[in-house]
């Protein structure tokens, strides 16, 4: 009989990394990647070697430098004398507003009209398919411009509420003001306040940070996390005894009474806007280029969401609404607690793309004058300074870090709610 026995294993030559498979590939790899770091360093040195000759040795000490512009909309004082670092926190936070904002309206918006594209209404359905095709099909760029356009041209000007008998007239109770210049809405004052506390001192990234507004905060996450509790507690005793205990009250109670005594204690109050001379005074102005971005970029991305909602739900088995239906559950109950949680691990993850896509469709803000972190750190100061190499390797990490902490927020959403196998 014969036996099979192993060859003989020889010792370590270095023709063994070319002909033996077992190390054929990290060779590969390796010599790939040594090429690829040293191209890299080639482009890097060159560049640099380049800027020298040119005078414009590679430096960001520019960003120190007074910006000498102003910025219309921001969410922290700045004025013309401040550093190009503190403009580029500016249009930094303007564009996280913006992102902020438009992911939550496109959310939202994007889940009703991806439902109601499956309405066996059929009005509703064509209507909401024409919304869908009608914005996903004409570039983003014309809608922010349009939104813009509509917004100067139908809004009554500031002088239209002047008068006795004026043209023009402030709504819901005289609180808020809709103008061709933009929109005053009130503003939380606290009479009895804290305090700010001041971060960073006197630096260009120096920030006030409200201590009221924190406290708020910090209460009103207390109250969500103890609502969670309440309802973990209801879920445990539903699935021992088969009955759900009423706690909506207790759930809505932990929230809004703590929440409540506090304004109290801080003396919570509006300061509403009044016209004053040409124009309003008081109150928090959103100005026409950011209602009109926001807009123009929640509706346009609700577009292609409404499409992955609705791929999510005729993902579903149908045998899934068909139980739900012969246990006796409402249509819009089944659609909220059976379809859409499973139809989750679809939505999630070109969600994801989505959200990405509209913060990065943000930098189109310059077209209608929105100062974002395009406009202010890639547009200004980059002409201003010349220094075309930093702003934009700065401009670029910028967005990176924005869109991979999405991603990652997004990834960690998905994981937490996505179905657990047994």
């Amino acid at each position: 009989m014969t036996t099979m026995t192993d060859p003989h294993q020889g010792s370590f030559r270095l023709s063994m990394l070319i002909y033996d498979s077992r190390y054929r590939s990290m060779t590969i790899q390796i010599v790939a990647l040594i090429g690829f770091l040293t191209l890299i360093g080639w482009l890097i040195s060159n560049t640099a070697q380049n800027l020298i000759t040119l005078g414009k040795e590679p430096s960001f000490g520019f960003m120190l430098e007074p910006a000498g512009y102003d910025i219309n909309q921001r969410l922290l004082d700045y004025d013309s004398q401040d550093s190009h670092l503190r403009a580029a926190l500016i249009g930094l936070l303007n564009t996280l507003l913006v992102a902020v904002m438009g992911c939550l309206a496109a959310t939202v918006i994007g889940v009703v009209v991806g439902v109601l594209r499956l309405s066996k209404n059929w009005i509703v359905s064509r209507l909401m398919a024409v919304y869908v095709e009608g914005f996903r099909n004409v570039p983003v760029l014309l809608w922010i411009v349009f939104a813009m356009a509509i917004l100067i041209e139908t809004l009554p000007p500031p002088n239209a509420f002047r008068g006795e008998n004026p043209e023009a007239t402030m709504k819901l109770g005289e609180t808020v003001a809709v103008t061709n210049r933009g929109i005053y809405i009130p503003e939380p004052l606290f009479s009895r306040g804290i305090g700010d506390a001041h971060v960073f001192g006197d630096t260009s990234l120096r920030f006030d940070v409200s201590l009221d507004l924190i406290a708020l905060a910090s209460v009103f996450i207390a109250g969500l996390l103890i609502s969670g509790l309440i309802n973990r507690r209801a879920n445990a005793t539903q699935n021992a005894t088969g009955v759900r205990p009423t706690v909506w009250y207790w759930r809505l109670a932990v929230v809004v009474l703590p929440t409540a005594i506090l304004l109290w204690v801080l003396g919570c109050h509006m300061g509403y806007p009044e016209l004053k001379g040409f124009n309003f005074k008081g109150g928090t102005h959103m100005r026409n280029s950011l209602i009109a971005l926001w807009a123009a970029l929640s509706l346009y991305t609700a577009a292609f969401i409404a499409e992955i909602v609705r791929a999510g739900i005729l993902a579903v088995s149908k045998g899934q609404t068909e139980a739900a239906n012969a246990l006796g559950i409402r249509p819009n109950k089944t659609m909220s607690l059976v379809v859409l949680p499973q139809a989750l691990r679809v939505i999630i993850p070109p969600l994801i793309s989505n959200y990405l896509n509209l913060t990065k469709n943000s930098s189109l803000a310059i077209a209608v004058g929105y100062m974002d972190i395009t406009g202010t750190l890639g547009g200004i100061t980059l002409n201003q300074t010349g220094r075309e190499l930093e702003t934009l390797l700065m401009l670029m990490l910028c967005y990176l870090i924005i869109s991979l902490t999405i991603s990652g927020v997004m990834n960690w959403y998905n994981e937490s709610v996505k179905l657990k196998e047994r």
